[in-house]
């Protein structure tokens, strides 16, 4: 062929490309896709380059481990003791007069027994008969005295419930009267001051 064949059909191969038009520049994105697909793929290829991690340490990993301190026993709450103040300011003498009789007839009975009991033990021992003995041989027993006769137990328990009542009724009215004068003075200084708790 001649140069100017060869030029003829340079001509016409620039005219029919330059007459379609370009694909990727027609669309865009489909052309960013496939870079970057390209891209991704170019990556994936290459060995991944190893980059050394740095551990960041702590002061407190740093720093020597101290020894944990003893856990200490818990103590159990213990509830406190409730207290409470309250004045004894007033008592009723018909009660007090009541009260002490019961407890004097008591006492007055505990009396009788324990005589009739100590009796019964000194006669069982030969108390009377060794005394009676010993006033004969001193000759003091001029008119036949007899130490058995005159301390016989119905004598005794006699004369011991005889005391008994008198001390009964001594009693009764002795606190009786304590207790109006302790609310006379208690009118005055307030009267006995008394905290009780349930420890």
């Amino acid at each position: 062929m001649s140069q100017n064949d060869e030029k003829k059909a340079r001509a016409e191969l620039s005219r029919a490309s330059g007459a379609q038009p370009d694909k990727s520049a027609a669309n865009p994105r489909v052309s960013g896709s496939t870079e970057a697909t390209s891209n991704m793929a170019k990556e994936s290829a290459q060995p991944a380059s190893v980059r050394p991690v740095r551990t960041a340490v702590s002061d407190s990993a740093a720093a020597p481990a101290r020894p944990a301190a003893p856990a200490t026993p818990s103590r159990p709450q213990v509830p406190r003791a409730r207290r409470m103040q309250l004045s004894l300011t007033r008592l009723e003498p018909w009660s007090v007069a009541k009260v002490t009789f019961l407890l004097a007839i008591a006492g007055g009975i505990i009396q009788v027994v324990a005589a009739t009991l100590l009796w019964l033990l000194l006669n069982a021992i030969g108390l009377f008969d060794n005394l009676t003995q010993v006033i004969s041989k001193t000759g003091l027993d001029a008119g036949g005295f007899d130490l058995g006769q005159v301390l016989s137990l119905s004598t005794v328990l006699s004369s011991v419930t005889i005391f008994s009542i008198f001390e009964i009724v001594l009693v009764v009215v002795l606190v009786t009267i304590f207790a109006f004068l302790y609310n006379m003075v208690s009118s005055l200084v307030g009267g006995i001051h008394v905290t009780l708790g349930d420890d």
